[in-house]
Formats: C-alpha cells, structure tokens, sequence
C-alpha cells in the first residue's frame, strides 16, 4: 500500500491570477473524498483574482508565510504567518498579500473541490 503523502515540490503549479497555486490532496492524486487542498504563494503586492466563493462548502486557509489582507463579503481584516481564516459557504472572498515577502498560504476545501466549483466574481475589486 502506498501512503498519501505528497511532496508539494512534485506538483506543478499552475499559474493563476495573483497566485501559483499546487493542489496538493485530490481525489485524483491521493483518493481523498471528503476534502482536498492546495497551496498557494502570493508574490508582494499581488492580489488572489478574481472574488470567488464556494457554493457546495467551506474553505479553511492556513498562513504558512507572509502577511496580508482578506476581505470576505466587503469586510478587510489583516493577516499574518500563523492566522487561520474560515471562508464560510458562499461568501465571496479575496485575499491580498500587503507584506515585502513572499506570501504562502495553505487551503482545505470540505468538501473535496477544484476550481470548477468556484464561483467567480469579476466585477469585485479588493477594497483599498
């Protein structure tokens, strides 16, 4: 039996709006059913784009590095290495790196999602 355990640095990332983000649990790469999860980094000054929201559940991130911002339904809050941040059920979200390092930020979806269950807002813009 081979265990699920992945080495984030044998993943390709793939290049998003303000972010490289690596789905580092799936149900394609370690059969996870119940929830899966990515990482990003978030380079100085970048914005994660665009607003989204999770229609079908929740999104809980971890700040591995850096610092920043996240706005959930037009409400800014800071953060920083160590803050965790519940993005409830369909809430549109956002998330800026305001810090001078690179920010890493660590995502668990429940349940299991990938970005064909986000839902996106264009027209949301990270407020100043």
């Amino acid at each position: 039996m081979k265990l699920p355990i992945i080495d984030e640095n044998s993943i390709e990332a793939l290049d998003l709006p303000g972010r490289h983000l690596r789905w580092l649990m799936t149900k394609d790469n370690v059969d996870a059913r119940h929830c899966s999860m990515c990482m990003i980094q978030v380079a100085p000054g970048e914005t994660v784009r665009p607003a989204h929201s999770h229609p079908n559940g929740e999104e809980v991130i971890y700040i591995v590095q850096g610092s920043g911002k996240v706005m959930i339904e037009g409400v800014v809050e800071p953060v920083k290495q160590g803050s965790a941040v519940l993005f409830p059920q369909g809430k549109v979200h956002m998330l800026r790196n305001t810090g001078t390092e690179e920010m890493k930020v660590v995502c668990f979806f429940a349940p299991a999602t990938d970005l064909d269950n986000y839902k996106f807002f264009d027209d949301i813009e990270f407020p100043e």
